[in-house]
């Protein structure tokens, strides 16, 4: 009865634990963190691991996202205590080697079931209003969606690049990055001493420490990210100019496609 007792005690606590983790990260996401920075941060708080990041540094300078990481951390310590005593709870007592079998399943079935439905996007969904309901409700928050409004879609993405000496684009101004002729957008840049560069312009230099609010293809932004200064560097830029033309081509005739079949449609319905 005890084992039974720890298991149930054991897999509400891990419910528990994955619904404010991803209560957190939602709430996160609706300060402006993108979804993988905020889940990174939701998971560190709680679990302790103190990883010391950029990112973490944007977030406890941000009034909210601090007092998210705050109760985070509160909730953590009661946390891992109970999952001990409750797994501790489900084995003791007892020589029956069945019995603890049969717990061992049950445990791990509804492990299972909690971490199918922590990934789950519906309850993303349902926790993502509530959140906003609630935060509308009690506090003078922006809750606006940005990734909803900005209908990012297909392999376009909003990413984030922290800049390191070595870097392709550092000490380069970005008249001089000719990152538009890539498919990429600098929507904004994070000084390291906290200056926040909106909408940067072409004369806007480019500095070791930086983060660079990017927009443009995933594996763009990778393949960025991963350029370094010198020839090589600026082989890698000349090919993803190349390689972005062929693309831009090729949805111009994707588009001329689509506009003959419109007006193909809206003149046969036209006659009709």
């Amino acid at each position: 009865m005890i084992g039974v007792i720890g298991i149930v005690a054991l897999l509400t606590v891990l419910g528990l634990s994955l619904l404010v983790t991803r209560i957190a990260t939602v709430a996160l996401t609706l300060t402006g963190l993108s979804y993988e920075a905020a889940r990174f941060q939701a998971r560190s708080a709680f679990t302790g691991t103190g990883f010391t990041t950029s990112e973490a540094e944007h977030a406890v300078n941000h009034p909210v996202r601090r007092r998210i990481i705050m109760s985070l951390m509160l909730l953590r310590s009661a946390g891992i205590v109970t999952i001990l005593l409750s797994l501790i709870l489900s084995f003791v007592g007892g020589q029956d080697v069945s019995g603890k079998l049969y717990r061992l399943l049950w445990l791990v079935g509804g492990v299972t079931v909690l971490w199918i439905l922590s990934a789950n996007k519906w309850v993303d969904r349902l926790i993502r209003r509530c959140m906003t309901w609630a935060l509308k409700r009690w506090t003078d928050l922006d809750v606006r969606d940005y990734v909803g409004l900005l209908k990012l879609s297909g392999d376009y993405v909003i990413r984030e690049l922290h800049m390191e000496e070595g870097d392709w684009l550092v000490g380069r101004k970005l008249s001089d990055c000719r990152l538009r002729q890539e498919g990429v957008s600098i929507i904004g840049i994070y000084r390291s001493n906290g200056h926040y560069v909106g909408v940067p312009k072409g004369d806007t230099s480019i500095h070791a420490g930086d983060e660079l609010v990017l927009y443009g293809r995933a594996e763009a932004l990778k393949k960025l990210d991963q350029r370094r200064k010198g020839g090589a560097g600026d082989q890698d830029h000349s090919e993803a100019v190349d390689d972005e033309q062929r693309r831009m081509d090729r949805q111009k005739r994707e588009e001329e496609a689509y506009e003959r079949s419109r007006r193909g449609t809206e003149g046969g319905g036209t006659a009709g």
